[in-house]
């Protein structure tokens, strides 16, 4: 007797709250699995960054469509089902870090009915969706193998492929506020956390990403990150796992003007995905051919720039005192959007002037030199929204980024949005903007369309090579808009 009760007492202490839970699972889970069905014969499913192949149309390639108020009810029916699997599924989740197998595929089950309710409140939202199924999930370990050619493949062709790690089912997942039903402080029921529309074209990196051990260290893998980012996956997920740094790592320099100007320890960058293993190597005459590019000479902290004055009729560079003098204590606060390891922005802090330097790691430690520079380095890619509110900012500046590459359609992305956190009346300081001569016209027409005053303006030949391009430069004050 005692040993049969001892069995029924071991067939629920796997479930969190034993038999009280389990009672209330039970219910819940038929309830889910009785909603999922019964609308699934009503309405069609909407594209899902969980899917991988489109299902069939329904009546004939009509969705089927619900009236409004049936809608709007079964909408509030169920965010609260969502609500409360959420809530099960964060305490399972809690509960699955003590290993228990039994717990975490139980888990994975309620996730599938996490998910299938958000297809459902989906389709409610936006009948004209295209059904598509959910497809397995799986938890899986850090994965450090290189991309393969199938992965290449993807990204070249746009291919769509299913998430499989575990981790990105579960960062995505609405995240319920702890008093159920109530909103917080931001006027939400619940968080749902963001990732890039790319992510979808890129699943088989991203789940390469987020394929890490819990409460671990995180993979050194940057270079995985910076490929998502740069091809649309950002934001990307966050992570539950702990950063590395450089087994060496030091204090580094006290932050006046000496670090600004003194070279960053080696011991403090890891340089593993970086060809050049030392400081040395990035300022040496030999870096243009050592994997980075564009600004390879702004390793050599001892060229400051924007200091000379220079012949106005053969250099388009134009003096940070020379623009800082048409908005004498104005300028406070700004962004240098560049290829950089903070130069500019050092020059300005010591005018008193606060730059965050917005770059990417383009083979070199450009965001690591940065930030030991005693800098503010902010890890953004051109496709992104600027993370600053509305007329903030006091100027804006750009140099050796915007160029003859870059389209007109995404030229005009990104001067709008430059335009938007520059304040009324702040810089937009253009510097040596380069590009073919017969394009030139073309560039200057989008920066014209802005509608902005000329401060200084100069357009001069680029001489480095061929001589069929040019430099363009200008201080733009951005007009009062009511």
């Amino acid at each position: 007797m005692q040993k049969a009760s001892n069995s029924r007492g071991n067939s629920c202490r796997w479930l969190p709250g034993g038999r009280r839970l389990l009672a209330l699972l039970c219910p819940l889970l038929l309830l889910c699995t009785f909603t999922i069905f019964t609308l699934s014969s009503n309405i069609s499913y909407p594209s899902l960054l969980f899917a991988a192949k489109e299902a069939k149309d329904v009546c004939n390639g009509k969705p089927g469509l619900l009236p409004s108020s049936s809608s709007s009810v079964l909408h509030s029916q169920i965010f609260g089902l969502q609500a409360q699997v959420g809530a099960l599924l964060q305490q399972l989740h809690n509960d699955s870090l003590t290993g228990s197998k039994t717990l975490s595929a139980f888990s994975d089950q309620l996730l599938r009915i996490a998910v299938s309710l958000d297809k459902v409140a989906g389709s409610l939202s936006n009948p004209s969706g295209s059904s598509l199924a959910a497809t397995e999930m799986s938890q899986v370990d850090e994965d450090l193998t290189e991309p393969t050619d199938d992965e290449n493949e993807e990204e070249s062709t746009g291919r769509v492929k299913s998430f499989t790690s575990g981790q990105v089912h579960n960062y995505i997942s609405p995240k319920p506020n702890r008093q159920n039903g109530k909103k917080n402080f931001l006027g939400m029921e619940a968080i749902t956390p963001a990732v890039g529309f790319g992510c979808v074209h890129m699943a088989t990196h991203l789940d390469r990403f987020m394929s890490y051990k819990m409460y671990g260290m995180c993979p050194d893998d940057w270079d995985v990150a910076q490929r998502l980012i740069l091809n649309g996956c950002d934001p990307l997920p966050r992570r539950l796992c702990f950063s590395r740094a450089s087994p060496s790592y030091s204090n580094p320099i006290p932050l006046m003007n000496s670090s600004l100007w003194t070279p960053p320890s080696d011991s403090n960058i890891m340089w593993s995905h970086y060809k050049c293993k030392s400081y040395a190597c990035l300022v040496s005459g030999e870096a243009n051919r050592r994997g980075f590019f564009k600004c390879a000479y702004c390793f050599n902290l001892t060229k400051r720039g924007w200091e000379v004055a220079t012949n106005e009729s053969i250099s388009a560079e134009f003096t940070i005192d020379e623009v800082l003098k048409l908005r004498s204590g104005e300028i406070r606060v700004g962004l240098d959007f560049s290829p950089t390891t903070g130069t500019f922005a050092a020059l300005m802090r010591e005018r008193s002037v606060t730059i965050a330097s917005a770059t990417l790691n383009l083979g070199a430690p450009f965001s690591e030199v940065i930030a030991l520079r005693g800098l503010l380095p902010l890890y953004v890619s051109v496709g992104t929204r600027l993370p600053f509110f509305d007329n903030t900012l006091d100027i804006v500046h750009s140099v050796l980024f915007l160029d003859g590459w870059i389209g007109v359609e995404l030229l005009r992305f990104v001067l709008f949005d430059w335009d938007r956190v520059l304040r009324p009346r702040g810089l937009l300081w253009v510097d040596r903007f380069f590009c073919k001569k017969e394009d030139m016209k073309m560039y200057l027409d989008e920066f014209g369309r802005l509608g902005y005053k000329k401060l200084l303006w100069r357009v001069v030949p680029k001489t480095d090579k061929l001589g069929d391009e040019l430099f363009f430069s200008a201080v733009l004050e951005k007009p009062t808009r009511t």
